[in-house]
């Protein structure tokens, strides 16, 4: 019949077949541990009836990095997760054994993110990454990557991608994020892994690891919620009103620590001046204080929260902006947004974005 709409069909995860219009939650055998314990890499497929893109959701690739596993279970419960276009394949731990361990790394001591494309027959974090490529990659059309700072450092919400790309530059500008780093391609790197398979992916990065922000939960829930709708998976709203106009980034640096000792921070705004005093280290008697000072002007977009600190540790990340007031201004409006929990407009409710 003409009046038919197409339909999808099934889909392929870990040898389970999905049909249209299901979801399903998939546990991908991984190995064994060494007291023969199973491990798997927990994989949620909602299967939309309509064809669509593909969108991969991964959290903890870092396994100390927890913000985005809540991102995801929030994310699924929303309603704009049902009657989806296309395929949503969430894997909120890929990381699973630094998850359990509550470590960035692998048990090898291996950075699964410098590990992609990765190796049947590598290393512990070869084998992993060489799984997510072969099982979940390759059924994808685009990927978001959620990322937190390393521990002890705090990132401010944004979202890092090679803008060169027309399919990352699209989700990057869709995700109402007010800073988007134009990111080059790191070398191991699941980003530039996806993108030799012709697959683009951003990275969002947002508040610390161990630890739950709110602000950087409800951000990342709204922006994926965005980027579905920018790319036609999810059914469209009134958006008219856009309360924050993205900022590109074109680079950054770290300010560092000139002496060790204890460091206090008198101030900490969001906006950067060059020759600004960002915090004082001290010995612990007090006798001798020394300045860290910015070098040069932007926007604060991730800081040391430990007060210890050694002679050349990265105390403050400082991104470089053409306009610095602009910059300023739309992290305030952004920031404030989510305070005062205008998630509704965005067609997510407040009780949607709150724990249950």
């Amino acid at each position: 019949m003409g009046g038919d709409k197409p339909r999808q069909e099934p889909i392929e995860i870990g040898g389970v077949s999905v049909t249209p219009g299901t979801r399903v939650t998939i546990d991908l055998p991984l190995s064994l541990l060494s007291n023969h314990t199973p491990i798997t890499m927990p994989v949620q497929v909602v299967h939309g009836r309509r064809p669509g893109p593909r969108l991969f959701l991964s959290a903890a690739l870092h396994g100390d990095e927890v913000n985005g596993v809540e991102i995801i279970r929030r994310l699924l419960k929303l309603s704009a997760c049902q009657n989806i276009r296309g395929t949503l394949i969430a894997v909120p731990i890929v990381n699973v054994y630094g998850f359990i361990s509550q470590t960035r790394y692998l048990p090898d001591r291996r950075d699964l993110n410098r590990s992609f494309p990765g190796s049947a027959e590598g290393s512990l974090a070869a084998q992993l990454a060489h799984f997510f490529m072969s099982e979940i990659v390759p059924k994808c059309s685009h990927g978001i990557d959620l990322h937190t700072a390393a521990i002890h450092r705090t990132n401010m919400p944004q979202i890092r991608g090679d803008l060169s790309d027309p399919g990352a530059k699209i989700m990057a500008m869709a995700s109402g994020l007010p800073l988007i780093l134009n990111a080059a391609l790191r070398q191991g790197s699941l980003r530039q892994a996806a993108r030799q398979v012709g697959v683009p992916v951003i990275v969002y990065e947002a508040g610390e690891a161990l630890r739950f922000d709110e602000i950087a939960i409800r951000a990342g829930v709204r922006g994926i919620v965005r980027i579905m709708r920018a790319l036609g998976m999810a059914r469209q709203r009134d958006i008219s009103r856009e309360n924050v106009s993205p900022v590109i980034v074109r680079s950054s640096f770290w300010v560092r620590a000139p002496v060790g000792g204890i460091l206090r921070t008198p101030r900490l705004a969001t906006q950067v001046a060059a020759g600004d005093t960002l915090g004082i280290i001290a010995d612990p008697f007090g006798e001798s204080e020394t300045d860290v000072v910015a070098k040069d002007g932007g926007i604060l977009i991730g800081r040391t929260n430990l007060p210890i600190v050694n002679q050349g540790d990265g105390l403050f990340h400082i991104a470089r902006v053409s306009d610095a007031d602009a910059a300023a201004e739309a992290v305030d409006t952004f920031q404030d947004d989510l305070d005062q929990g205008v998630a509704p407009q965005e067609g997510v409710a407040p009780q949607e974005t709150e724990f249950s």
